[in-house]
């Protein structure tokens, strides 16, 4: 039997050490939480052939409320305080929307064709197949910045499926207009840690998967609050789960390609939509909210105190109750 230096044992030891290391660095969960597809423990549902992660909370025959969440690319975690309104009769349904949070992540190209943003729609309208007990079970559409604008393009198709829309700083109902805002809205912080985060170097990510290393460099911008209003000292980071850079940039790509215009038809929409602002979001107020809403033929305007744009969480403690009187009244 042939003896090993010590020495030699040390070097063997200590690559077999950098071995387990790499391979556990480049492994699915590393760099950001696993989706639905990667870990089975998660919540999820498989809805038109995509993996979603989605939560539901309460009685199956009350009243439907499915919450839809911001981004492109964001998830629902900011808003799961909303699932207090499962104690006050409501079935209460949390989902992150295709390639967003913790869903299965898609390539680009599933936004590549005219008219195929209409993906968002149809996933929505499943979801509501899916947990609708009864056609006199009324349903509800509660939506937050991005989120409210899908949910204002669903009523626009499909007018006579909702009983009632609670809308949250939607950006625009016509891409001309989110642009408007936009513009009023992102200032990136150039030199900030986090856009430094964001462009380390590449070779730093060899080896991972394409969708883990851009959605970790887009966790880095998320980890600031980048709209006027928001940022409240350090409490104005919000929690999230995982960013979805690519169906991000697909979204906006497709928007800037082909536009959007989810305003067509709301006059067809006969219930009254609460539509609320945030007091601090000085990008935003009143008047702009008015000018939002003026397509829907119902609407109150409300401001949500205590709060930049991030309202359904750092002003939930406001906008519970007047989302709660709305629902009541009109379930």
């Amino acid at each position: 039997m042939h003896k090993i230096k010590l020495g030699t044992w040390l070097a063997l030891a200590a690559m077999l050490m950098v071995s387990c290391q790499r391979m556990e660095m480049t492994a699915p969960g590393f760099l950001v939480p696993k989706t639905v597809d990667q870990d089975a423990s998660l919540p999820s549902l498989t809805v038109n052939g995509f993996q979603l992660h989605v939560e539901s909370f309460g009685d199956p025959t009350d009243p439907l409320l499915i919450l839809i969440h911001g981004g492109p690319g964001g998830d629902y975690r900011s808003m799961l305080q909303a699932k207090d309104l499962a104690d006050d009769g409501f079935l209460v349904v949390c989902y992150d929307q295709i390639g967003s949070g913790l869903s299965q992540r898609v390539d680009a190209s599933v936004l590549e064709e005219p008219g195929s943003l209409d993906v968002y729609f149809d996933n929505l309208g499943s979801l509501i197949d899916h947990f609708q007990r009864s056609d006199s079970q009324k349903v509800f559409l509660a939506g937050h910045s991005w989120g409210a604008m899908l949910a204002s393009g669903f009523v626009n198709q499909y007018p006579n499926r909702v009983d009632g829309l609670v809308l949250g700083e939607p950006g625009g109902l016509t891409w001309p207009q989110t642009e408007e805002y936009l513009s009023r809205s992102n200032h990136i912080q150039f030199f900030s840690e986090a856009l430094n985060n964001a462009l380390y170097p590449e070779q730093m990510f060899a080896g991972r998967d394409e969708h883990e290393v851009l959605d970790y460099k887009a966790a880095q911008f998320t980890s600031f609050e980048n709209a006027p209003g928001n940022a409240i000292g350090n409490a104005g980071i919000y929690p999230f789960w995982r960013n979805g850079a690519v169906i991000f940039n697909a979204s906006i790509d497709y928007a800037d390609t082909y536009g959007l215009d989810f305003t067509t038809h709301l006059e067809q929409f006969e219930p009254k939509v609460l539509f609320l602002y945030s007091e601090l979001n000085t990008a935003y107020g009143r008047e702009w909210a008015e000018t939002v809403a003026a397509p829907y033929p119902n609407s109150e305007v409300l401001e949500v105190k205590g709060s930049g744009h991030e309202m359904f969480y750092f002003g939930w403690q406001d906008l519970y109750p007047k989302m709660l009187t709305y629902l009541t009244q009109m379930r």
